[in-house]
């Protein structure tokens, strides 16, 4: 249960009427229905009555409107009390970020909260997702930019809109160059650069058909910023999302998307249940404000 979902219920026990209540809180009526049914769901009673004229509360709709007033007030209280102490809210927050598209959503994150808390500083690893998610079990990162696919159980997290797309990176001189997008028999015969990590190169390797041993593959890589400089000096192609190539983007090389597509997103997560330092909550809340926005 999410003090964003306590938010939801308390505007629509308010102004019982789903529409108005969509309406103050700048979100669609049926994302708000959807979160009010979830709620109910998760509590396993019938909240709000739904009817013509509008909404009315149970027994149990007001006992827990009671309850969720409660815990909003407690929390606008305690952040409230960060504001007003706003100069003084410092600490380090430690970051890791795959490379992604993501990145840059991520990137004006940390500007915007820098500007607002300038006493924080950040500590940022660029890994390979699974150095991530390790470093996040240990507690030696707090908030990670990940690539689906995720196993959130363990994990709080913001799933950002933005598609990654799957692609072949090659020099513009390459035989394939001048193509729209990339099949599997087309490439198989040239050197390939794989990336390292379990599931995207499995993922490559059932969609070219082949066994590693039936490859050329002269290097596998973590991140692709040196991958980008062996694959000008044409030593393959390598596969990469675009989002990660718009970071090490060049003028001499081409990036091809496969077909069929094959896309992912990023995903921000931080560990449930954690105590977290002040400035790491805020920083969190900030994210979940994304979250609301995003929705």
């Amino acid at each position: 249960m999410e003090l964003r979902t306590l938010r939801y219920f308390l505007t629509a026990a308010q102004e019982l009427n789903i529409t108005k209540a969509a309406d103050i809180l700048h979100v669609t009526q049926p994302t708000l229905s959807r979160q009010l049914m979830d709620l109910e769901r998760e509590l396993g009673v019938t909240l709000l009555l739904r009817g013509k004229k509008g909404l009315a509360l149970t027994d149990d709709g007001m006992f827990f409107r009671q309850r969720a007033e409660e815990i909003v007030e407690l929390t606008d209280r305690l952040e409230k009390a960060f504001v007003e102490k706003n100069a003084e809210v410092s600490g380090m927050i430690t970051l890791g970020a795959t490379e992604a598209v993501g990145s840059r959503l991520f990137a004006k994150l940390v500007k915007h909260f820098s500007d607002k808390y300038p006493a924080v500083q950040f500590q940022l690893y660029n890994e390979m997702a699974d150095y991530i998610r390790d470093r996040l079990d240990k507690g030696l990162i707090d908030v990670g930019l990940l690539l689906e696919p995720v196993d959130t159980s363990k994990y709080d997290f913001v799933r950002l809109s933005q598609k990654e797309t799957w692609g072949v990176l090659m020099r513009e001189d390459h035989p394939l160059a001048g193509k729209e997008f990339i099949m599997p028999d087309e490439i198989v015969e040239y050197p390939l650069i794989l990336p390292i990590r379990e599931q995207p190169r499995a993922e490559i390797l059932n969609w070219l058909n082949k066994e590693e041993s039936e490859l050329k593959i002269p290097l596998s890589y973590t991140l692709l910023s040196n991958a980008v400089l062996l694959v000008e000096e044409g030593l393959g192609c390598a596969f990469c999302l675009d989002g990660a190539l718009a970071i090490h983007s060049s003028p001499h090389l081409r990036f091809l998307p496969i077909y069929p597509e094959h896309t992912t997103r990023s995903v921000v997560v931080w560990k449930k249940n954690h105590l977290f330092s002040p400035a790491t909550s805020l920083f969190i809340q900030e994210i979940n404000m994304m979250r609301a926005k995003m929705e």
